[in-house]
């Protein structure tokens, strides 16, 4: 089973080759409590996603901020575990 850090190694691959931009705090304790793992980028297009391993649960903070992300026009907003990596891969393309 993949732990969060090789998922999300295996997602910032993905954005790479198809040409997305890519961020990541690189410590989470200096962002704001909650604030999704990675933001891509790429033309007019904007991701923020919550990377979670396959048992890992989203904590109140989390849940809060991507209720309201989802709320703004434009943005995709996803939380994305290892057995989904298809389907980044076909969001990512």
């Amino acid at each position: 089973m993949l732990t969060e850090k090789q998922f999300e190694a295996q997602i910032k691959d993905l954005a790479k080759i198809f040409g997305w931009r890519y961020y990541h705090p690189f410590l989470s304790k200096w962002s704001e409590r909650g604030w999704p793992d990675v933001t891509l980028l790429r033309d007019r297009r904007l991701i923020i996603a919550e990377l979670k391993s396959e048992k890992g649960k989203l904590t109140e903070a989390q849940a809060r901020w991507l209720w309201n992300l989802r709320k703004v026009p434009g943005i995709s907003v996803y939380i994305w575990r290892p057995r989904h990596i298809e389907k980044i891969a076909e969001v990512l393309k």
